[in-house]
């Protein structure tokens, strides 16, 4: 399988943090494809078999299955928390472990047919990344400027920051702290560095760069290994061994 993760082009960098490409115009055999709580909301374009669909996933808490058949094609560009609100203009909350369908929206009406008819993946990308930089002209220039800095300290950390000094640095009272997560970027702080936290160790997991899972449960802070299993099982609905057994294409 043709896999890519790149980086935005400078154009769509203050809103795009990664976008991720997934290919295979054979598959051997039906995959499922799992959506993962990272802490970023996206913009999907999904092609398998006889559909396609272009989605937008808010926070993703609860895992979601992609069920691909014949062939694939997935174009996915996560862009930071805060904008979820900023570019749609709903409270970020009414979408969490939601999707929506793009095209059902004035801003993207036919994007999704554009994209399926561009000839390559590049083209597909620029389509893409004309549609951000559409909603950054339109989005407000007033955007909460602390919530942007308290998301990205909380993801830089991986998760391993105190939320309460975070809190005061920003001189907000906690209630207000939690109501503009919860606004702006669908979940509680509490929920979200737990999910940042998560996402680091689940990264390390998954391109298997540990001997023993103590290993990630201790680097990433938690209490013991079955803490780790946990927390994974949480988010994912699977042990890690289950896991790694479960997806051994992906």
């Amino acid at each position: 399988m043709f896999t890519q993760v790149l980086s935005p082009p400078p154009s769509i960098a203050d809103y795009i943090s990664y976008k991720i490409v997934l290919e295979e115009p054979h598959l051997p055999h039906d995959l499922v494809i799992p959506f993962i709580a990272n802490s970023y909301p996206g913009i999907v374009f999904q092609s398998t078999g006889d559909r396609e669909d272009l989605l937008l996933y808010g926070q993703t808490v609860q895992p979601i299955d992609f069920y691909a058949t014949g062939r694939l094609t997935i174009i996915a560009y996560f862009f930071y928390p805060p904008l979820l609100k900023a570019f749609f203009g709903f409270d970020a909350k009414e979408w969490t472990d939601r999707q929506l369908d793009l095209g059902l929206l004035p801003s993207a009406r036919g994007l999704r047919e554009q994209i399926s008819n561009a000839p390559t993946p590049e083209a597909r990308m620029q389509l893409m990344d004309n549609y951000i930089m559409r909603l950054a002209g339109t989005a407000p220039h007033d955007a909460d400027n602390a919530l942007v800095y308290a998301t990205r300290r909380i993801q830089k950390a991986n998760g391993l920051v105190s939320l309460q000094e975070l809190q005061q640095e920003l001189c907000v009272t906690e209630r207000t702290f939690q109501r503009l997560f919860e606004t702006h970027v669908g979940v509680t702080p509490k929920m979200f560095r737990k999910i940042c936290q998560f996402n680091a160790a689940f990264q390390q997991l998954n391109q298997r760069k540990f001997t023993r899972l103590a290993d990630i449960a201790y680097e990433h802070n938690y209490a013991d290994p079955s803490h780790f299993i946990r927390i994974f099982r949480e988010f994912t609905r699977r042990s890690p061994g289950e896991y790694l057994k479960g997806y051994p294409d992906f």
